[in-house]
């Protein structure tokens, strides 16, 4: 009988379909299955399935089809734009899988700890009068994911002494990396840190890099697989269980 009842647990359980972008560059994958691996960690005995919206395998199609109802999709994404906001729920559609679909991970408090933690990394002190943040971020279309970037500069500045500290777009609107450069040397900023609110290293985080590099400018680390993004996750998949399931 107690056979019985784990294995029937095991079919009702849900399972988290960790759902990255995907990306032809290698280290993203690697990244949201070392992310998978810490949510496991985290909580053991609960199912994690990492999924892709394109270029990378399994397509979340796929692993929706395979996991069926019990899925709740739990975006490892950063923005509240086309790719959660339009291309998730498609896919969603597609599958025919009657799956919950969580949050993004958002401007979480968690992350930005995670933040400030690489920008100390990367040798700044919250007390070094002289320096320059500069969040470089992925653009969108949407000029409300936008501002609520900028929100994670000026938050990431707090009880700090920096000069200054500004939101740049490695993509799409402005400012980008130079305007924001610019704009830090004329609050005084003698020493820019480039800060990447990304969750891993890819294409543009390289554009990133070589942008930094070709300035002598530091950059951080991105966000990568620390346990408060595992957390965050989380957070994110109970609070779309503590939700009523779609009719």
């Amino acid at each position: 009988m107690r056979s019985a009842r784990l294995v029937s647990s095991q079919v009702t359980a849900p399972v988290l379909v960790l759902t990255a972008h995907g990306s032809a560059d290698p280290r993203s994958a690697v990244t949201t299955h070392a992310v998978a691996d810490t949510i496991r960690r985290l909580r053991p005995g609960l199912q994690v399935t990492p999924a892709f919206c394109e270029q990378t395998a399994p397509n979340l199609v796929d692993v929706l089809r395979q996991v069926g109802d019990r899925a709740v999709v739990t975006p490892l994404l950063l923005a509240n734009a086309y790719h959660a906001r339009v291309d998730i729920p498609a896919m969603i559609a597609e599958s025919g899988v009657a799956a919950r679909q969580a949050e993004v991970l958002g401007e979480d408090d968690q992350l930005l700890a995670v933040l400030r933690r690489r920008i100390a990394e990367a040798g700044v002190s919250a007390h070094d009068s002289n320096v320059g943040v500069i969040v470089a971020a992925v653009g969108s279309s949407r000029p409300a994911a936008n501002a609520r970037t900028a929100t994670v500069a000026a938050t990431v500045g707090l009880d700090t002494r920096w000069a200054g500290v500004t939101a740049a777009f490695a993509t799409g609107p402005k400012p980008a990396l130079p305007e924001a450069v610019q704009r830090l040397r004329l609050r005084g900023a003698d020493r820019i840190v480039i800060a990447p609110w990304f969750l891993a290293h890819g294409k543009i985080t390289d554009r990133v890099a070589d942008f930094a590099a070709a300035q002598g400018i530091p950059m951080a680390a991105p966000l990568g697989a620390h346990r408060l993004v595992a957390e965050t996750v989380l957070d994110r998949f109970d609070a779309a269980l503590a939700l009523p399931a779609a009719a």
